[in-house]
């Protein structure tokens, strides 16, 4: 009766198990996977937002495939903010950059064509490309005092059917940017092979260093798909809009652009007053974003202080995000260490096979959690390896 496509595993993990029954028992848990932002004690303007979204020209439907100008044309302003030209009519907007994913993938691809994706990398990337028969082949990242690419292996990744590479800029866990030399040769490697670059940038403007990273969005010499949303920008992963922004030469942008305004127009997914709201919406970033990294910075500041204070245990450098990856003894696997945390410390934690490290040793956890329950988090964390 049902698609091979949804034929997944769907029993409950033990990890999950461990964490409902300690939660139904009445249990306190040290969440350091909390990532929903509005779960974490930020601050928001209720009423600006709820204004914006409360327009009177809300009541009337006229739908744009491509997504309401007005719409389009703020997140061009957000762009040129930043010193990048992208036009409005190179946008197409979205519910969400899982949306997003599925018209590209739905774009580029044939049933069992092949997408390169970086490993470690974010595990909601396989869901979708199963529900577009689409295969991922991994790309590793390196640690080596800082991410890299391993630029080596792309080649013997690719083959005949693979069709688009993606880079997740900076990449969730890890928190890598790739670097302008990357970005040049990532960019030399699709146009060699005639492959689209789709770049996903939602943590794009959480840098830790004070600097602005470089988007894709100004690479131009291949087709370039750059992906960004509310969710993370503003905070506001229940307003769903995304968008994809299209570069490259122009034939090639071009078809794709209309191609994309016909798979989006039979979906017509995003609502109207979320698009009017947009141009009053985005605005709010820039306090929103101001607390994020601040708290980021703070819960930083405390895992160093922690670590500061034993030997077993460390953090591999972040550049920007919200997630922090932990180096710690494997002693087990990295699902067996996080129950044994559950169970032993209740502290939740994500292990690193969730995220496909090659390794075991690896935990991840959330920098957006509020700092007391942060700083206590860890410190379980690291009593247990002592």
């Amino acid at each position: 009766m049902f698609s091979d496509r949804s034929h997944w595993n769907l029993e409950e993990n033990r990890l999950s198990r461990t964490l409902g029954e300690l939660r139904a028992s009445g249990q306190t848990i040290f969440d350091l996977t909390r990532s929903n932002p509005t779960d974490c004690g930020f601050s928001y303007d209720e009423q600006g937002i709820q204004r914006a979204l409360s327009q009177p020209a809300a009541l009337r439907y006229q739908p744009d495939p491509r997504g309401i100008k007005s719409a389009r044309e703020a997140v061009s302003a957000y762009y040129r903010q930043q010193q990048v030209h992208l036009p409005a009519d190179d946008l197409i907007l979205t519910s969400g950059t899982s949306e997003a994913y599925s018209f590209i993938f739905r774009l580029l691809c044939n049933p069992g064509d092949e997408v390169l994706i970086p490993a470690p990398g974010y595990p909601l990337f396989d869901f979708l490309a199963d529900l577009c028969d689409v295969k991922l082949v991994r790309y590793p990242l390196l640690y080596d005092h800082g991410w890299q690419i391993d630029l080596s292996t792309l080649a013997a990744a690719s083959s005949s059917r693979t069709k688009a590479l993606i880079v997740v800029h900076p990449n969730n866990p890890t928190g890598h940017y790739a670097s302008p030399a990357e970005q040049s040769k990532l960019a030399d490697f699709c146009v060699q092979r005639r492959l689209a670059l789709i770049a996903d940038e939602v943590f794009l403007d959480f840098s830790l260093n004070n600097s602005r990273a470089q988007s894709f969005v100004s690479v131009n010499k291949l087709l370039v798909f750059t992906l960004s949303g509310l969710s993370k920008i503003c905070g506001l992963p229940q307003i769903k809009l995304a968008w994809i922004a299209v570069s490259g030469p122009s034939g090639d942008k071009a078809q794709a652009l209309a191609r994309l305004e016909v798979i989006a127009d039979a979906y017509l997914s995003v609502g109207t007053p979320v698009q009017l709201a947009v141009p009053e919406l985005l605005p709010t970033r820039a306090g929103f974003q101001a607390q994020v990294i601040a708290r980021v910075q703070a819960n930083l500041r405390e895992l160093d202080a922690q670590l500061s204070r034993q030997s077993a245990c460390n953090h591999l450098l972040c550049e920007g995000g919200w997630a922090a990856v932990l180096r710690v003894p494997a002693t087990q696997s990295d699902e067996d260490q996080a129950i044994t945390l559950l169970s032993e410390q209740r502290v939740s934690v994500h292990p690193g096979h969730f995220y496909d490290f090659a390794q075991p040793g690896h935990l991840i956890v959330s920098l957006i959690v509020r700092e007391g329950e942060f700083a206590e988090g860890i410190r379980r964390v690291l009593s247990h390896f002592k």
